[in-house]
């Protein structure tokens, strides 16, 4: 009995909604598997680096205030394992999407047979996934890039797909930080006492508003850029499929 395109959708969107919401990790390895990208996964590997970016851009962010590093520092700690659950979710977008574009393996391969010896190429683990100097697939690479940031549908559905996250998840725990600060000890002292005091790191609505928009912000530029990258990697990895 054959599925609905309709079911297989909804099959999809529930497995993504349990690995986002309800940190299912068995789900990713069943989409890997529907998506028949199972034995690729040794080359699927985000770098997980929005949280590093969104602790260094709170804290600057935050630097006329006392103990911004410590609040960021502690923003990464509540959200981190959210956050790289996203960008799991992003990279295996991303290179799913390119894995499965013909059009531009088809441009890529002709390129690589033109260079690379078939020899060579039936034994590389890697294409150009980390190439930087050759200018005919640096030219590829950014046709890519341009493609990918014009494409008014595909970066909707990915904005989307982002701040919904960041809404139904992130908000609330960034609004919840301040149960979550430690507190800092701070020494007073002159030339005849001393005595120790506990700061109040409060956050005030309005910070904890102002820190919410910087996290989506970030987010939502370092998720397009990871997007593109995933895609360059799994349109390599299509190429090196068909010589092996």
């Amino acid at each position: 009995m054959a599925i609905a395109n309709n079911d297989i959708c909804s099959i999809y969107d529930g497995l993504i909604y349990k690995f986002l919401y309800k940190n299912d990790i068995n789900c990713i390895h069943i989409l890997l598997n529907l998506y028949d990208l199972e034995e690729n996964i040794t080359n699927i590997c985000p770098k997980y680096v929005s949280i590093y970016h969104l602790k260094k851009h709170i804290s600057k962010f935050l630097k006329q205030r006392k103990g911004n590093h410590f609040i960021s520092l502690n923003l990464g700690q509540l959200i981190h394992e959210d956050i790289n659950r996203l960008e799991l979710f992003i990279y295996l977008e991303g290179y799913k999407h390119g894995y499965f574009n013909n059009s531009w393996v088809n441009i890529l391969e002709k390129t690589t047979v033109n260079n690379i010896p078939l020899d060579k190429l039936y034994k590389s683990k890697y294409l150009y996934h980390f190439d930087n100097t050759t200018k005919q697939v640096l030219d590829i690479k950014a046709m890519i890039g341009e493609e990918i940031q014009e494409s008014e549908r595909l970066n909707k559905h990915l904005y989307n797909i982002i701040k919904d996250y960041c809404n139904k998840l992130l908000k609330g725990k960034v609004f919840n930080l301040n149960r979550h600060l430690d507190k800092q000890l701070t020494i007073e002292y002159n030339s005849r006492m001393y005595r120790i005091k506990e700061d109040d790191g409060i956050l005030t609505l309005e910070e904890l508003n102002n820190i919410y928009k910087e996290i989506v912000k970030v987010v939502l530029k370092d998720g397009l850029k990871l997007y593109k990258e995933a895609y360059w990697y799994g349109l390599n990895d299509r190429v090196l499929k068909r010589y092996r």
